[in-house]
């Protein structure tokens, strides 16, 4: 099954594409431009929900659920806003079809049933979401307002790539409100770090943290702030985004709260946001040309166990010490699986969990009853060790345990390794085609140069780490002053 899939070296695209549908995580839909996430691939989106979900709730949000479509008013009330995702709006006209008087067979739209106003598919909440706020907030007792919902939501791709950019896709968004600038300056960081804690520790994915330059920012924000991973093929790829609003959108839907002093004032917003994108870098950080690599934290299934067997005495034998394994790994919290399946011979077995990321797997034999032994495979390393049956309880959370770790140094490693300091034009484009990941260097601050720099080279500034060093250099395309260096790449 991983056999067949092309090597990363020969074409990356190509192999992302195969793995994505071999592994059974999503395929193409009959919606140009949508996908069919399968159960394989929605269960580790539902442990990355699960996971989020819980960092929200014990930093005081509250999960609601806004309406999909959003009136045209509404959404132009934000200029910024909506000029920057006015391109890739789904537009609602008609609310009903009828039979086409010419051919019974088919539906038409009703030229009469227009609607009054144009419903947008939403790209993006802010809009409804502040137009309802305004109902909410009417003092400082109603701060700080702290909202996610878990949505999707639309935007019209034309060429798209599964779980990267497609037309719909699905989010978390979180929506807050605050009574002082500073109070939402400290909620986008909050989020920004809530992010890059869940790609490091539960995606093993190293991060830099940082923020947007003016024209990379979300369209309405003040400032945005962003957490950027690295793919194996050195390309960037944008994990997670939080933005602070400042009093736009207060603004423009006329949200204001009566401060302790009886004073009428805007409130200070934020929005962030993680999408199913996470999928593609958790698949393009980790896997290799075998198929899927995945971390524990985020396997639906930790552990499988296979017999391998000749005859039902055999496989009862065998069964009996596997059930016995698979309660007591439970007990540990360990997800298992048991694979008594007699449709499928035991190599098929190990080719299927191998493509589909299993971190460990476990083979029970005659000749392991015998001993008292398993075989022990790890997915990452694809090392195999024998374990006697006794230790199995104890040794595999601390095995699960060091691939989490293994896969994150590794990550963490081909990172680091493929940022490079550059000082000049020349150097720049050879790098950045030879080599590709990021490239550190000085920048002279203007959009102007930034949007050069991409029309040249397709190469934008990824962020402005936050631990960058403030140092003077020369802009190394204009050659102007520069007080610090950023990160360009190219990216997804």
């Amino acid at each position: 099954m991983g056999k067949n899939l092309t090597k990363r070296s020969e074409d990356y695209s190509k192999w992302y594409n195969e793995l994505v549908v071999k592994a059974d995580l999503a395929e193409n839909s009959a919606v140009r431009g949508c996908m069919v996430i399968k159960p394989y691939g929605y269960a580790i989106w539902e442990k990355m929900q699960a996971e989020l979900d819980r960092k929200f709730k014990e930093t005081g949000h509250q999960n609601a659920y806004f309406p999909l479509f959003v009136p045209k008013s509404l959404f132009e009330a934000e200029e910024k806003n909506a000029e920057g995702f006015a391109k890739e709006c789904a537009v609602v006209t008609h609310y009903r079809l009828k039979t086409d008087p010419e051919d019974a067979g088919k539906l038409i739209v009703d030229p009469n049933a227009k609607l009054e106003e144009e419903l947008i598919v939403r790209p993006t909440s802010e809009a409804i979401i502040w137009n309802t706020y305004k109902g909410w907030i009417q003092s400082y007792r109603d701060l700080p307002l702290l909202i996610n919902q878990w949505a999707n939501v639309v935007r019209w791709e034309m060429r798209t790539r599964l779980f990267l950019r497609t037309a719909e896709f699905l989010w978390q968004e979180g929506h807050t409100a605050h009574a002082t600038r500073q109070e939402a300056i400290d909620e986008t960081a909050q989020m920004n770090n809530i992010y890059a804690d869940f790609a490091e520790n539960f995606m093993a994915i190293p991060v830099i943290r940082g923020r947007k330059t003016e024209s990379e920012r979300f369209a309405g924000a003040v400032d945005t702030y962003c957490i950027e991973a690295l793919m194996q093929d050195g390309k960037a790829l944008q994990a997670g985004t939080s933005h602070f609003l400042g009093q736009n959108f207060a603004k423009a839907f006329d949200v204001k709260f009566t401060t302790k002093e009886g004073k009428q004032e805007h409130v200070w917003a934020t929005s962030w946001g993680v999408s199913t994108r996470l999928m593609g870098a958790l698949i393009m950080t980790h896997s290799d040309d075998n198929g899927l690599v995945l971390p524990p934290n985020l396997a639906p299934i930790q552990v499988v166990i296979v017999p391998i067997y000749k005859g039902e005495e055999q496989l009862s034998q065998i069964s009996e010490v596997a059930n016995d394994m698979v309660k007591a790994l439970r007990a540990k919290g360990v997800s298992v699986k048991y694979d008594d399946r007699d449709t499928y011979r035991p190599g098929a077995k190990f080719a299927q969990y191998e493509l589909q990321g299993v971190p460990v797997r476990i083979a029970i034999g005659p000749k392991d009853l015998e001993k008292g032994t398993v075989e022990l495979a790890r997915r990452d390393t694809l090392s195999k060790e024998f374990v006697n049956q006794n230790e199995i309880e104890q040794k595999v959370p601390s095995v699960l345990e060091d691939i989490q770790r293994n896969l994150h140094q590794r990550a963490t490693t081909y990172r680091d390794e493929h940022i490079t300091e550059v000082n000049s034009y020349e150097e720049f484009k050879e790098v950045l085609e030879a080599k590709g990941g990021f490239l550190s260097a000085h920048w002279d601050g203007s959009i102007e140069t930034e949007q050069k720099i991409k029309e040249e080279t397709k190469a934008t500034i990824r962020c402005i780490p936050f631990d960058a060093v403030q140092e003077s250099g020369i802009c190394f395309y204009s050659g102007k002053p520069s007080n610090q260096r950023v990160l360009f790449a190219k990216a997804y």
